[in-house]
This record gives structure tokens, C-alpha cells and sequence, in this order.
């Protein structure tokens, strides 16, 4: 009777192909950083698939949950949005613009400053980035629930080791 095997992707199929073609190289980074990207590209999909279920944009998720995340009463600066999202003052103009023609979100004046504004999350905005987020969480619950809850904290720590980095690189 034989051994059972181990499951295998298209990563090891990958790695062994680079194995027969360039055995000088050490490819195991592969092993890691590919299986990384492929899952990369399959959150993105699942992340677009509820997004489009819920008639939002990914941009449009990610400053209505920076507005959400904030608390009551749930505004901000454009300027404080743009250090939660990585975004030109330019495009985050654009998208404020595009949020509040869909009532997602409003413009008040900054009552500390009289040139500033404000962005306000609207019922509606909120309504809307509560069930996306909801849809969101239960799809990638899904994703994770082949891994026990231990092996989820463990991936959680090696990733943040990982991720760390380029995180503290951005910020200086």
C-alpha cells in the first residue's frame, strides 16, 4: 500500500518545471511569494464578486469603510482620507465628487476651519458599507475555513511579519 500524497497546485508544478529547466536556481521563493500572489488574485475576485452584489466599487468600499471606521459621526477630512487610502489629493477629490452623486456620502464645512470640509457618511453610505462589509466577511470566512482557527492566528503572524516592512517603509 503507498504512501498518501500530499495535494498539489500549480505552484509545485511551477517550481518542479523551473527545477528541470534552470537547476542553478533556487526557486523557493516561489513556494511562498507565488501561492501569495495566486491567492492575491482570487481575493480580488471574490472582493469585486460581493462589491458588484452590493453596487459598490472597490475605491468606494475603501473610503466608506475609512468614514466608517472613524465612529459617530463618521466624517473626516479629504486629507485624512487620503492617509487611509493611499490616494493623490486629486483622485480623492474625484472620488468624493463621485460618492456624493450617489448619496454615499456629503460634504459639510469644517467648523474648525473655514476653508476645510468635511466628509460625512450618509444613512445611505452607511446602509450600503455595513452590507457590503457584512457579504464580505462571510465570503472570506469561506476562504479561511479550510484552515482551523489556530492555523488562521499563525498565517495572520507570519503574513504581518512579512507585510510589516514595506508597511513601516510607506510610512517614513
Amino acid at each position: 500500500m503507498s504512501e498518501p500524497t500530499e495535494p498539489t497546485d500549480e505552484v509545485d508544478e511551477l517550481v518542479a518545471a523551473w527545477g528541470r529547466v534552470r537547476p542553478d536556481l533556487d526557486v523557493a521563493p516561489l513556494q511562498v511569494l507565488s501561492r501569495v500572489g495566486r491567492l492575491a488574485r482570487h481575493l480580488d475576485l471574490a472582493r469585486r464578486t460581493t462589491f458588484n452584489e452590493h453596487d459598490i466599487e472597490p475605491w468606494e468600499f475603501d473610503v466608506l469603510t475609512a468614514l466608517r471606521r472613524h465612529g459617530p459621526p463618521h466624517q473626516m477630512s479629504p486629507g485624512a482620507l487620503l492617509s487611509r487610502t493611499l490616494v493623490t489629493s486629486g483622485t480623492m477629490t474625484h472620488r468624493i465628487d463621485r460618492l456624493s452623486d450617489k448619496g454615499l456620502v456629503e460634504r459639510l464645512p469644517d467648523p474648525h476651519d473655514r476653508r476645510g470640509v468635511l466628509v460625512r457618511l450618509t444613512p445611505s453610505g452607511r446602509r450600503r458599507v455595513d452590507a457590503a462589509l457584512s457579504a464580505l466577511l462571510d465570503r472570506e470566512r469561506e476562504i479561511l475555513s479550510v484552515l482551523s482557527p489556530q492555523q488562521q492566528d499563525s498565517l495572520a503572524g507570519w503574513l504581518r511579519t512579512l507585510v510589516l516592512p514595506f508597511d513601516n517603509a510607506i510610512d517614513q
